[in-house]
């Protein structure tokens, strides 16, 4: 039997990027069309990021054949548009695995690969990075294996962030040789917002886009002649193919483009006219279309920015049931509920509509709904303002991009005691993106700020009224905190009713040990309670609700009944526990031989898995709370069979 003829023989050939150096530029046109459908097969088994890589298939391949990786530095940023990159960096066979537990990451990642020299998950930070490599490279860094040529790839919105312009202004100030190419799709998760996406629009719709393709190309049959003739007649060239750019020349930066980054012959000319004659800062800008090549993707409001498995015949994403309500939906119904009984409720994100639930709010409040970009310190002190103003902003931002804006939330909201309302999506672990997006630091980032109310809703029915404690709340600053995906299917309420400030909620009363949960780790509490009474324990379960203020009084009510006493949360050591623990100490509740542990996050960075294998490695599933109660009260684990049911 015949073998099957291979639908990527030139991919085949390809184990590293200096095998791409080996191709004609026709082979490399060719081998940007099977890198694409190598890209959508491989995340259609996976699931993943697709409409981004799907926009700089064409530059990936043109960057790797004219550049020298891994010395010379690629910096893609944002990550997710890396997937093409992997394959062509020997993880082809590995695409498979993508995401999962021990698999490849969904971003570039510094341990995974050398072609990987800068890690990039959270937006705008490629400039300040390729800036980095140039300056040590300059110094006479990393002498063992050298550092080439710097070149950031930064798109997806990754612009609209104050870290680029930041670093746009130091690399011209400094003049260092390097490359940034602004991957211009006019997307970024959601459509673009902001001046600078008006501005780049002005750039390429001065002149008809075919007439610019057209001189492009009639500049790129000139190219061998500048090799000839020098710098001097390399920059008129350049010139011929420059139709604006004058912010970013105000800067520094010699300017081309804009550049049709479809197209493989013009952007591998581009990419080594500038590598040759590079004498300082360049910012090559090219036009993409996010999802390029793949329908669904290109049909797709959000041009398929993060999918599930899918069929690649129909596009059709292959999603899991779920039998509750996401506690996102809940929150967006919730905060819609809130906003039609108080015109002040007020809602900002960060390019995250549809990821935080706002994109529904925009559609019943549209002059009420504020999404400033990937701008998460513009928003928290914009929000301030709002509060200052007389508001009632909602800031609805995930717990790892809300790190971006802490001296904000320090300085511009704490310090002044505003009631901003944050609102944090993906609190804990979040699964396939890993580590970069948990919501691991929060708690102990907030609750240690004087005049925060920290709250964490234990399920559906407790974010309802969380929202609209956070609503009532008009002398202060507070949080409150949910994960992702769907809760817990409990009956959610009609109508939130603001809680009492700092009153946790009795679950089950028992004796001997009690156990103090903050968050939506409690039903995880109950599982253990409930293999724990059939050993014959009992404990006492408590919903702390508030990690700031603390209910005092429940917890000596606790020390004074148990004799142990377990918190548990979904975060980082220094929160929730740390908190209880400085209070015991103050009381002097540990003279008298109360026994306490806190179960939180490990003192490490979990990587991606499954949420559930992800809890299992911090060791707060239903099992690891069971065997922590046994150790307290002594009780061998291996002899707890024999212990007599009560």
């Amino acid at each position: 039997m015949a073998k099957e003829k291979s639908k990527t023989p030139l991919l085949d050939q390809v184990r590293v990027p200096s095998d791409l150096r080996n191709f004609s530029d026709y082979e490399l046109k060719a081998l940007a069309d099977e890198l694409r459908q190598e890209t959508i097969k491989s995340v259609s088994l996976t699931g993943g990021h697709l409409g981004a890589g799907l926009g700089v298939v064409e530059l990936t391949v043109a960057l790797h054949a004219v550049f020298e990786t891994p010395k010379d530095k690629i910096i893609w940023d944002v990550g997710h548009q890396s997937y093409p990159h992997k394959i062509l960096t020997n993880r082809r066979a590995q695409m498979k695995t993508l995401r999962q537990k021990n698999g490849l990451s969904g971003f570039t990642k510094r341990s995974e690969s050398a072609y990987d020299p800068f890690g990039a998950a959270h937006s705008s930070t490629s400039i300040s990075a390729a800036l980095g490599f140039s300056v040590a490279r300059d110094l006479g860094g990393n002498t063992e294996t050298g550092i080439g040529a710097t070149v950031a790839v930064i798109g997806d919105g990754a612009l609209s962030a104050g870290m680029a312009y930041e670093a746009l202004n130091n690399a011209g100030h400094l003049r260092r040789k390097m490359i940034v190419i602004l991957n211009d799709n006019e997307m970024s998760i959601a459509p673009p917002v902001g001046a600078m996406s008006s501005y780049l629009s002005r750039l390429y719709s001065g002149a008809p886009f075919q007439e610019l393709k057209a001189a492009a190309k009639g500049a790129v049959s000139l190219l061998p002649t500048p090799f000839q003739e020098g710098a001097r007649r390399a920059k008129e060239v350049l010139k011929t193919i420059t139709v604006g750019g004058t912010l970013f020349e105000e800067l520094g930066f010699s300017y081309v483009g804009p550049i049709d980054g479809h197209d493989v012959e013009q952007l591998l000319s581009i990419c080594r006219v500038v590598k040759e004659r590079l004498d300082g800062p360049v910012l090559i800008h090219a036009i993409t279309k996010k999802g390029k090549g793949y329908e669904p993707a290109e049909a797709s409001s959000d041009k398929y920015h993060g999918v599930g498995r899918f069929d690649i015949n129909s596009g059709k994403i292959k999603k899991s049931i779920q039998n509750a309500p996401s506690y996102t939906s809940v929150f967006s119904e919730a905060l819609i509920k809130e906003a039609s009984l108080d015109d002040k409720v007020v809602a900002i994100t960060a390019a995250m509509p549809d990821g935080t639930g706002l994109d529904k709010f925009a559609e019943k409040y549209q002059d009420r709904t504020f999404d400033v970009g990937i701008a998460e310190q513009h928003g928290v002190t914009f929000a301030a303002g709002l509060a200052a103003g007389g508001m009632k902003p909602f800031c609805a931002i995930y717990s790892t991009f809300l790190q971006r804006g802490y001296d904000q939330v320090v300085h511009d909201v704490a310090l002044q005691n505003l009631p901003v309302r944050f609102a944090i999506d993906r609190a804990g672990l979040v699964g396939a993106d890993g580590a970069t997006h948990a919501g691991s630091f929060d708690i102990a980032y907030l609750a240690n700020l004087p005049n925060f109310v920290v709250m964490a809703a234990a399920d559906e029915a407790e974010l309802v009224h969380m929202v609209a404690t956070a609503k009532s709340i008009d002398d202060r600053p507070s949080a409150f905190r949910f994960p992702r995906g769907a809760g817990e299917g409990v009956e959610i309420p009609e109508k939130g009713i603001p809680l009492e400030i700092g009153k946790a909620r009795i679950i089950n009363k028992g004796s001997g040990v009690a156990i103090l949960s903050f968050g939506a780790r409690l039903s995880e509490v109950l599982k253990a309670q409930e293999n724990l009474k059939a050993k014959g324990i009992n404990p006492t379960i408590v919903d702390a609700r508030f990690a700031k203020p603390l209910d005092h009084k429940v917890i000596l009510e606790l020390v004074e009944d148990h004799d142990s006493l377990i918190t548990i949360e979904e975060g980082a050591v220094g929160g929730f526990g740390s908190h209880v623990a400085q209070f015991l100490s103050d009381e002097g509740c540990f003279d008298n031989g109360l026994k306490y542990r806190m179960m939180c996050f490990p003192d490490e960075f979990i990587d991606h898995a499954d949420p559930s294998d992800m809890y299992a490695a911090a060791k707060l599933n239903a099992i690891d709370i069971e065997e922590k109660v046994l150790s307290l009260l002594d009780v061998d684990i291996l002899k707890v069979k024999k212990v007599k049911v009560i």
